[in-house]
């Protein structure tokens, strides 16, 4: 009884330890952008921070080398969306030696904890951070109540 199974032609026992790290190698020579996976993927999705005090949510965007102008926000109940487009930077002359830096249209969708004040929302745009200030409806925000004593 074998213990196991000898290919033939095969008389090196080594020669799996070099395919072995002939795949090694070949999976680290990828690309460092994957391909896209679905129709909701984006080459360039700006990273967001989501954070909450106790009267407003606020919205911090990584927008570096974007002009307000290629930036819209809207905002339907709880729900805010951002859009726009990043455009690729000018080509200098010669031939890209290393490309890494994204480009493209990109649209992010975020569900806040609770519905906002639309008419209150404040954005600003500056070294590169769009700032978006949530206030919360004056009836969702926590208050204080008096206990009295009889």
């Amino acid at each position: 009884m074998d213990l196991f199974h000898w290919r033939d032609g095969l008389d090196d026992p080594f020669q799996e330890f070099e395919t072995l790290q002939s795949e090694i190698n070949r999976l680290f020579d990828l690309a460092r952008v994957p391909e896209s996976r679905g129709i909701f993927e984006r080459a360039f999705s700006p990273a967001v921070d989501v954070l909450e005090n106790q009267d407003s949510f606020q919205v911090l965007c990584d927008l570096p080398g974007m002009e307000i102008r290629d930036v819209s926000i809207s905002i339907s109940g709880s729900v805010l969306t951002v859009k726009g487009e990043k455009k690729p930077s000018e080509q200098k002359a010669g031939d890209t030696y290393r490309g890494e830096m994204a480009a493209g249209a990109f649209q992010r969708t975020l569900q806040l904890p609770l519905a906002v004040d639309a008419d209150k929302v404040d954005a600003v745009l500056k070294d590169g951070v769009l700032s978006i200030t949530l206030p919360k409806h004056e009836a969702l925000k926590p208050r204080q109540i008096a206990v009295k004593a009889k």
